[in-house]
């Protein structure tokens, strides 16, 4: 009786109604939001390569729930395993460099005392509007007065200023 009630809300995997997947909507909409909360602020908060990957994996995982292009319940679980698997990987990250290195990688310098590094400007796609941009940001005129300009590895462009005599 109880599975006839579920089914009923919820449909079964490639037949869902509206209404159905609307009630699915709801369900993933509070797991997800569960899910986050209890992971921490910090799951999502730097958008660094680690949280790109597991976002798109989690929301392509949880689309198919929604759809009933997946079980429900496999998805809800397969979701949580996610964001369990990206907070350890995150605190691992937070202790050990080579974790840093693997889930982030390393910032990489663009700009060394005023002189651009061809190879990792081209390598890394970093434009001369987006080098122009994070001087304005940062209330640099020119480059000559950059001490060093960094990809970070959240993809950031950093300007550290030359320091005044």
């Amino acid at each position: 009786m109880t599975m006839d009630l579920l089914k009923d809300i919820f449909g079964t995997q490639g037949h869902v109604t509206v209404l159905q997947e609307c009630a699915r909507a709801a369900i993933v909409f509070c797991w997800g939001l569960f899910l986050v909360r209890v992971a921490g602020r910090r799951i999502f908060g730097r958008w660094a390569a680690l949280d790109i990957v597991v976002a798109i994996i989690v929301g392509s995982n949880l689309s198919r729930a929604v759809t009933g292009n997946a079980p429900l319940t496999g998805t809800l679980v397969a979701t949580a395993f996610m964001i369990a698997a990206h907070w350890v990987v995150a605190h691992l990250a937070s202790r050990y460099r080579l974790w840093t290195f693997i889930a982030e990688g390393s910032p990489i310098t663009l700009f060394s005392q005023g002189k651009p590094c061809e190879k990792a400007l081209m390598r890394y796609g970093v434009s001369e509007n987006d080098i122009n941009e994070a001087l304005s940001e940062n209330g640099v005129d020119d480059v000559k007065d950059v001490q060093k300009i960094t990809l970070e590895p959240s993809g950031k462009i950093s300007v550290s200023k030359q320091k005044t005599k």
